[in-house]
């Protein structure tokens, strides 16, 4: 049976794996770099949180860890479970049962998280990023809505990206917007251009994750993996500069609604890298 895998943060409970009785006597860092060895081994780990034990409990911690696909939970869970992997004395490991009715709305990834996701799957050279458009809009602020005294300046830009996958014959557009408030700034001129370049990587960070999010990874029983694309309902073969205008105008209408995306790391992505390939 194949197992579909979206580029959204994990909440199912059969991707969830609970770690018990883990020793009082490392710190909960420790244990975390020591979980995370044990069970990134069976796949590609999302997340691993330690906490310690309730105070009605014996002294001790537990982990909670989350795979992207349940295959591999599975099998880290019945490999692991009793044995003392790290430590002494054994552990406790067990799917989460949280009910299954409980919904959650689906998380995109962050970008970085997207292309780690990708790399895992595709391989390095599986998969590549263009930039179809950067382009830096116009401060108009919300003309109807916001008083002129207290609208605040800033710099705002809209980016066009495309991930492409060749060995699927896949092309997949995003779009992003971000904006950074320049009013204020006491470093002058140097404020103004880091400002900016933070709003242009926030930018493409968002048009990535959005791209990626019109894919889901489907991994097959024999362990080869496929693509499924699907297309959201406002999605634009954005190639001609007419398409790119009409896109632009849209997106600066809801530029203020908030976006249920993973937090970005800019230190992640280097904006220099990918400035020049447009």
């Amino acid at each position: 049976m194949a197992e579909l895998i979206s580029f959204t943060v994990p909440t199912e409970s059969d991707k969830t794996v609970l770690v018990w009785e883990l020793s009082a006597g490392p710190t909960a860092e420790a244990l975390r770099h020591s979980v995370s060895a044990v069970f990134s081994r069976f796949g590609l780990l999302h997340s691993v949180r330690v906490f310690p034990n309730a105070a009605v409990a014996r002294p001790g911690f537990y982990a909670v860890v989350k795979f992207y696909c349940a295959t591999d939970a599975r099998r880290a869970q019945k490999a692991c479970d009793r044995k003392p992997l790290f430590q002494t004395s054994p552990v406790k490991v067990c799917l989460s049962t949280r009910h299954k009715a409980v919904h959650h709305q689906a998380l995109a990834l962050n970008s970085s998280r997207c292309q780690e996701l990708a790399n895992y799957y595709f391989g390095f050279n599986g998969w590549s990023k263009r930039i179809i458009k950067l382009q830096e809009l116009p401060d108009l602020g919300n003309e109807e809505l916001v008083v002129p005294a207290l609208r605040k300046p800033s710099t705002k830009f809209f980016c066009a990206v495309e991930v492409v996958l060749p060995r699927y014959g896949c092309r997949s557009p995003g779009v992003g917007l971000a904006g950074e408030p320049v009013d204020g700034l006491e470093d002058g001129q140097l404020s103004f251009v880091m400002k900016r370049k933070t709003a242009q990587k926030l930018a493409i960070q968002r048009a990535l994750s959005d791209a990626f999010q019109k894919l889901s990874i489907v991994v097959l029983e024999s362990g080869k993996t496929a693509v499924e694309y699907r297309p959201s309902e406002e999605t634009i073969d954005a190639r001609s500069e007419e398409e790119l205008q009409d896109l632009i105008q849209v997106s600066c209408i809801s530029r203020n609604q908030p976006s249920q995306v993973e937090e970005e790391y800019l230190s992640d992505f280097s904006l220099e890298e990918e400035e020049f390939k447009m």
